[in-house]
Parts: C-alpha cells; sequence; structure tokens
C-alpha cells in the first residue's frame, strides 16, 4: 500500500507538473502573439501606409506591445516573450533548462500565429504596394514587414555585433527594473516601464540593424514569409537570417554579466542593528558588518510566475 501510495503522488506531481508547463506555455504564445501582432502591425502602416505610419511608431508598437504582452502573461509565465531573456534566465540558473523549449516554442507558435495575423489583415495592401509580386529587396519589398533585414550600410559581421550591443543593453536594464534587490520600479508598474525601455531602444539604436533583440519575434515570422509566397530569398538575403537568431543569447547574456559584476556583487553593506548591545557582549557575540539579505530582494528579467518553484532565484555569478 505504502508503495502505491508512493507511485500515486508520483503521478499526481508529474501531472501538475506537466499542467503547469502547459500553462506557461500558452501564456508565453498569447504574451508573445500580442506583441508582434501590434509591432508587425505597426510596420505594416510604415510601409504600406505612407503618412499613416512612422519609425516613430513602429517603436511605440513594438514598446507597448511589450507592455500588453507583459500585463497579458506576466504571472503566469514572467513573460519573456524573447528566447534570448529565457536563454539567460536558464544560464544563469534562475530558471530549469527543462522550461527553456516549452518557453521558446509557445514563443515562436504566438510569433508565427502574428505574422499570419498580419498577413490576412494587410493581405490586400500587400498585394497593392507590391503590384502582386512579393519581393523581399527593392523598393517594393514587403518581407521587411515582418522580419528584420540588414541595410546597404551595415556588414554582416557590424550588425551581429550591433545585435549583442543592443540585446545587452535590454537585458541590462531589464534587471534594473525588475531587481528587488536594487531600485525596482514600483509594484504595478514594471510592464509600463518595460514597453519605455523597449521605445527607447529602437528610437536610439534601432537604426543599424532594425533591433531584432529576440529570436522569438524575428525567426518565426521569416519562417511564414519564406511559406507564404517570398521564397527562399527571406534567407538568403546578405546571409542574415541567423544573425538575430544567435547574436541576441549572446548579448543578453553579456548584459546580465555586466549587471552582476558592476551592480550585483557591489551591494552596499550594512552594520547589525543590536537591540542589546550589553547582552550582545556578554553573549561574545560580535558586532561585524551584514551584508544585505538577498531572500527578500529576489529578482527576475520579468515579473515573477505565481508558482513558487518558478520564482527566480537571486542574480550570482554562475
Amino acid at each position: 500500500m505504502g508503495r502505491q501510495k508512493e507511485l500515486v503522488n508520483r503521478c499526481g506531481e508529474m501531472l501538475h507538473i506537466r499542467y503547469r508547463l502547459f500553462r506557461q506555455a500558452l501564456a508565453e504564445c498569447l504574451g508573445t502573439l500580442i506583441l508582434v501582432v501590434f509591432g508587425l502591425g505597426s510596420v505594416a502602416h510604415m510601409v504600406l501606409g505612407g503618412k499613416m505610419g512612422s519609425y516613430l511608431a513602429v517603436n511605440l508598437g513594438f514598446g507597448f506591445g511589450v507592455t500588453m504582452g507583459v500585463y497579458m502573461a506576466g504571472n503566469i509565465s514572467g513573460a519573456h516573450m524573447n528566447a534570448a531573456l529565457t536563454f539567460t534566465s536558464c544560464a544563469l540558473g534562475r530558471m530549469s533548462w527543462r522550461r527553456f523549449p516549452v518557453y521558446v516554442l509557445g514563443q515562436f507558435l504566438g510569433s508565427f500565429m502574428a505574422a499570419a495575423t498580419i498577413y490576412g489583415l494587410f493581405y490586400t495592401a500587400i498585394i497593392d504596394f507590391s503590384g502582386g509580386k512579393l519581393t523581399v529587396t527593392g523598393p517594393t519589398a514587403t518581407a521587411n514587414i515582418f522580419a528584420t533585414y540588414l541595410p546597404d550600410h551595415m556588414t554582416l559581421w557590424r550588425g551581429f555585433l550591433d545585435e549583442v550591443a543592443v540585446t545587452g543593453m535590454l537585458q541590462l536594464c531589464l534587471l534594473a527594473i525588475t531587481e528587488k534587490g536594487n531600485n525596482p520600479t514600483l509594484a504595478g508598474t514594471q510592464a509600463i516601464v518595460i514597453g519605455i525601455l523597449v521605445v527607447i531602444i529602437g528610437i536610439s539604436l534601432g537604426m543599424n540593424s532594425g533591433y531584432a533583440i529576440n529570436p522569438s519575434r524575428d525567426l518565426p515570422p521569416r519562417f511564414f514569409t519564406f511559406l507564404a509566397g517570398w521564397g527562399s530569398q527571406v534567407f538568403s538575403a546578405r546571409d542574415w537570417w541567423w544573425v538575430p537568431v544567435v547574436a541576441p543569447p549572446l548579448g543578453a547574456y553579456c548584459g546580465a554579466m555586466m549587471y552582476a559584476i558592476f551592480i550585483g556583487f557591489n551591494k552596499q553593506q550594512e552594520p547589525q542593528v543590536l537591540e542589546n548591545p550589553k547582552m550582545s557582549e556578554d553573549r561574545r557575540i560580535s558586532v561585524l558588518p551584514k551584508t544585505v539579505s538577498h531572500q527578500h530582494g529576489v529578482s527576475s528579467l520579468t515579473p515573477v510566475s505565481v508558482y513558487p518553484e518558478d520564482r527566480p532565484s537571486v542574480l550570482h555569478h554562475p
């Protein structure tokens, strides 16, 4: 009976874990879908709508798309919506690696669905603008509505370094926003501040490579355009397609390491306060500097999940 009860408990625990992972995957899917729909929709207005769109509007679309995605999924999965952030979270030990494929699968599915949604909504405008021919380059190119492409003034490796640097800035600032042991944003305002951060990155650093900074935002829509009629040139154009997949995780990890070195390991120490110094002296308790406790300053890459075991640990050097 004891073994049977233990087996039943283990099965129940496994089912609970799988259900929780399923919910988190769905949350990442829906959050990413919202982010990418608003982002790609704003790009479609800029490319197809003339005066109805602008570069500033694109940055606002992506920025506040992030805000809405965080509000949607933040308390379930943490609303990463970015495979680079998920990779860094796992690499720093803040989340189990078993969650990595679950999160990324949800993000990729949501992003692919978002690209299909934008294609359906703007199909007639795309056909009218391009004269019925779906092109990747040239004056009537429309593939750039869905994914980033390297401009003529950039070389491939300069574009790679640009993506590393810009994603590093994203991760660095995200940690500053969400690190409770430092100077975090007020409760309930993280989503708005993160959206503003994305807007700032776009208007100040977005020109060189289109600031993909997110494999989940770039690769699935690119694959959709391949299937929808733009052809293999979406992958062959200047051999750029792999950079938004590889460079952002590297940049996010570098940004996290920079935060850990410059901020995470330089917490101000406070002296321990003793209520009764004489009693402490009698008991031979020495008054030594005490490092500020991090237990109540748990940080996260994005808002904390509702599940206790999902809450990320304090940032330490791996």
